[in-house]
């Protein structure tokens, strides 16, 4: 895959406020006044307006009111916003600068994707545009920056990140001291509890979680009990979660299973924010000789922009979900929608162990039983549809380790490394902030 998704590879996030298509016209390629606008600040030859600030405040707004966030005082939101609309610009200008090119099959490519992610043809997204008082080259011309920043910030950040053997002997050997270097496999059976349930509700949830205790402790097969039962996705495995070093395991789960030998079931039923877990310790490993669960996995992934929100592209992943769970072919449709390089592969991901993704792509697939495929899950890359093809128990040897272990610390770093970035590039820009006219 050409992007991969592991960690830091594919870029970062698109520029900061996303918004929907109706607000394309806040994001020009170099703002232009309007009758009765003014400029709010020159930030190295690109003006951001007052009209753009507006208009910015209103979405966001907007969009508060319809999911009942908390805004910040009035005066603090204008500040965001316009520090906001100034680091687009600073963005911008450096990408424009920095020799990196996109060509014109590329932009037509994004440009159809972003008609696509709004169920709309190419015609249909020219009227759309023209009823929003953009100009179709004005759009491209957009859409052609945010794809430089992407692309400057990929390969900007990446460069700088320094990770060395000393920090990654480091980490590893917390890892080792915080949980004495072992893995384990266990299996569970689970029994959710939903988010402030009632009393009741507990109860009942609670008694249902005793029922499946009751039956392996009269002897039925864990793993059968697990199938039946539990509503977690690794009920097809019989429950397993297979062979993890415990630093990637909950909390919960280590402790209960510590005093326990291979084929041992707790006690007791374990209590987490999730619901009530009956667990079977199935195998204990130390580190220096340990197993991992290598996983296969493929994805179609559609990038969140100015021009297509994490809602809108959620929306389309869905809709693909309901072909797919209709009959249609998960790497067809990778091939024909997704916007990443394993598209010609079908979205194809190969062979990957822990550590290998972004957490929140990580996080989502590990809950995936084989064959099983996730709902839209968001990341700094954008919107995924995740499916597991495989998964398998290999050695890891200490080049593994050590790989994972730095990839956990580049991904840790990244965030301090690129406001570095930004407020360097801020530094070194001119930016003239412009009073209101009296």
């Amino acid at each position: 895959m050409t992007e991969r998704l592991i960690s830091l590879s594919a870029g970062r996030r698109w520029l900061p406020l996303l918004l929907a298509l109706a607000t394309l016209a806040s994001a020009p390629a170099g703002a232009q006044q309007r009758g009765g606008d003014y400029i709010v600040a020159v930030v190295n030859q690109e003006l951001v307006t007052a009209g753009e600030v507006e208009q910015r405040l209103a979405r966001i707004r907007e969009n508060a009111q319809r999911s009942n966030a908390r805004l910040p005082p009035e005066a603090e939101l204008r500040r965001q916003v316009v520090d906001a609309l100034i680091e687009e610009r600073v963005l911008i200008t450096y990408a424009r600068e920095s020799g990196m090119r996109i060509d014109d099959n590329e932009l037509d490519r994004a440009v159809q994707s972003v008609a696509a992610q709004n169920q709309l043809t190419l015609p249909q997204l020219r009227e759309r545009l023209k009823q929003e008082g953009l100009d179709y080259a004005r759009f491209r011309a957009n859409l052609r920056d945010q794809m430089l920043v992407e692309r400057v910030r990929e390969r900007e950040v990446q460069g700088r990140i320094r990770v060395n053997d000393q920090e990654v002997d480091e980490l590893l050997k917390r890892q080792r001291g915080a949980q004495g270097g072992v893995a384990y496999n266990i299996a569970q059976i689970l029994v959710t509890v939903p988010e402030g349930a009632s009393e009741q509700v507990v109860a009942e949830r609670h008694a249902r979680a005793r029922s499946a205790q009751q039956r392996v402790r009269d002897g039925e097969d864990f793993a059968a009990v697990a199938r039946q039962v539990s509503e977690d996705g690794n009920r097809e495995r019989g429950g397993e979660i297979g062979l993890k070093p415990a630093d990637r395991l909950p909390d919960l789960f280590v402790e209960a299973v510590k005093p326990l030998q291979p084929g041992q079931v707790t006690p007791t039923l374990v209590r987490s924010g999730a619901g009530f877990h009956l667990l079977k310790l199935l195998e204990r490993k130390e580190a220096n000789g340990i197993q991992v669960t290598q996983t296969h996995a493929r994805h179609i992934l559609l990038r969140t922009s100015a021009q297509v929100s994490t809602e809108v592209a959620a929306r389309r992943l869905a809709e693909l979900k309901r072909q797919i769970e209709r009959g249609a072919r998960f790497d067809a449709l990778a091939r024909q929608h997704s916007e990443d390089g394993s598209a010609p592969q079908g979205g194809d991901l190969g062979w990957t162990g822990p550590g290998s993704f972004v957490p929140e792509f990580e996080e989502a697939m590990d809950r995936l039983p084989v064959g099983g495929i996730s709902d839209p899950v968001v990341s700094r890359f954008g919107v995924h549809l995740i499916q597991v093809v495989d998964r398998r128990e290999v050695a890891v040897d200490m080049k593994q380790l050590r790989e994972q272990a730095r990839n956990v610390l580049r991904e840790q770093k990244f965030d301090e490394v690129y406001n570095e970035w930004i407020r360097d590039l801020r530094g070194r820009a001119y930016i003239e902030m412009r009073e209101p006219p009296q």
